[in-house]
């Protein structure tokens, strides 16, 4: 009797050099830092600005799991209301959340973006907050124009990381997965994209290392910029 041969498991392609880099925005390149002061301005202390943000992609992605996820606004709204005060009134709530678009950009970003420009690969912010409001910030900040384009995920109702947001996002920049990347300091949003076959590049700068429950992403450095070298290191 023959025995049982083991089952052949496909493995994964190695990783190729991207056509197509997407940039998550919110801590990736815009500092949230520059709302800290709006918390203080209301008389709350500063650092319900992290408590806020985490509240708000919390509930935002518990929304997305239920069905369609309401706008960035709307959740932040709600979210601000819980940490800062229920009581807080329309003009208080808008005199934090109008600080999206005055974010600065972090000093990494303009060398992130001219290394893709110069190697003349298209590059996109991608967002699940508001397009508009990022895309403000980063003109204020100088660095739009690197950009091809910048959209969000609001378009589908949809928080990150679900598989539908990152095959909405490749099909969004007309690539294809496998050689498209998405850079993000946030772990689990590389973890999604990795899970939906696009190539992973992740900036450690805000978390500092990569967490052991999530994917490995095929490139990751301290800097924004040294994992978009990263990047176009991988061979073609």
């Amino acid at each position: 009797m023959t025995a049982p041969q083991p089952e052949t498991v496909a493995q994964p392609a190695p990783p190729r050099r991207p056509e197509v880099v997407l940039f998550d925005l919110f801590e990736t390149c815009l500092q949230l830092e520059g709302l800290r002061p709006r918390f203080v301005a209301l008389g709350r202390p500063g650092h319900e600005l992290e408590l806020f943000f985490a509240r708000l992609l919390h509930q935002g992605m518990a929304l997305t799991l239920a069905g369609d996820a309401p706008a960035f606004r709307v959740v932040a709204t709600d979210m601000l209301r819980r940490t800062s005060g229920r009581d807080l009134t329309d003009d208080q709530v808008a005199s934090v959340l109008d600080g999206f678009r005055e974010l600065p950009v972090h000093d990494d970003v303009r060398a992130a973006f001219e290394l893709l420009r110069d190697a003349g690969v298209p590059a996109y912010g991608f967002t699940h907050g508001s397009a508009e409001t990022a895309s403000t910030a980063l003109g204020n900040a100088g660095v739009r124009d690197l950009l091809t384009d910048v959209f969000s995920s609001e378009e589908i109702a949809s928080f990150k990381p679900p598989r539908r947001v990152y095959d909405f996002a490749v099909q969004r920049v007309g690539g294809d997965a496998a050689r498209t990347a998405l850079v993000a300091v946030h772990s689990w949003d590389v973890h999604g994209a990795l899970a939906a076959g696009l190539v992973g590049g992740f900036c450690e700068r805000l978390e500092g290392r990569i967490p052991d429950a999530v994917l490995r992403p095929h490139v990751s450095a301290e800097a924004l910029d040294d994992v978009i070298a990263g990047l176009l290191a991988l061979p073609e």
